[in-house]
């Protein structure tokens, strides 16, 4: 059987306007896969596409072999996906503590804590009060403490320090799930590990491959662009 979650043939519009022509691409669990592109090029259409938050006007969503492209996005969920978005992914008039409880099993979020020393003193704090880069922390923890088989995350370390962000690939690459990230630039610390990367162009997949395949291209050649 088929591990991991993929899109195949995948079309998605918005309107008159299609926003993923035909993109194919597969993430192995467990794994880390890195979707790359600049605004409007379709990863984060890719990873809505996948946790089922918009629709495929063509194509299949495939988990673990089975067709999954009619299932709505809440039984994704409740069989393992979490979608950490860009924006909105805490619930901002809850405290951290609530927020974390809310993810936890049993309302333990030690884990969390461990993953983010950092959001100790804010338990008491409402999350919508939280810079970015906190509620990034917030949203990660959240979905370190679901336990979820397959993790999609738009833009982790958004508005993270260096140090920060480096410690949150730590943490996604060592989960053991299907971890399948969205981002402008791959992260540096990602070049030297088995990491799968597809580079996304206008809606269409322009390379896939290895992380280390990726940076050993010219970054400014014309396909880059």
């Amino acid at each position: 059987m088929n591990t991991g979650i993929s899109l195949r043939h995948a079309r998605v519009r918005y309107g008159p306007l299609e926003a993923l022509h035909g993109v194919t691409l597969l993430a192995p669990a467990p794994g880390l896969t890195v979707l790359l592109g600049r605004n409007g090029s379709g990863r984060t259409t890719a990873l809505r596409a996948l946790a089922g938050t918009v629709p495929l006007s063509r194509g299949a969503v495939v988990w673990d072999g089975t067709d999954v492209t009619r299932m709505p996005a809440y039984e994704r969920a409740r069989r393992g996906l979490c979608l950490v978005p860009e924006r909105q992914a805490v619930f901002g008039s809850l405290t951290v503590r609530e927020n974390l409880e809310l993810a936890a099993t049993g309302g333990r979020f030690a884990p969390a804590l461990d993953a983010y020393p950092a959001l100790h003193p804010l338990l008491d704090r409402k999350a919508g009060t939280l810079s970015g880069g906190e509620q990034r922390m917030l949203a990660l923890s959240r979905a370190l403490l679901a336990r979820a088989r397959v993790v999609l995350v738009d833009e982790p370390a958004q508005g993270m320090s260096p140090p920060v962000a480096a410690r949150t690939y730590e943490l996604l690459g060592g989960l053991d799930a299907c971890v399948i990230v969205a981002e402008q630039r791959l992260p540096p610390g990602l070049v030297g590990r088995a990491a799968v990367v597809y580079e996304l162009r206008r809606g269409e997949v322009v390379f896939s491959g290895e992380a280390a395949e990726w940076a050993a291209a010219d970054p400014s050649a014309p396909d880059r662009e």
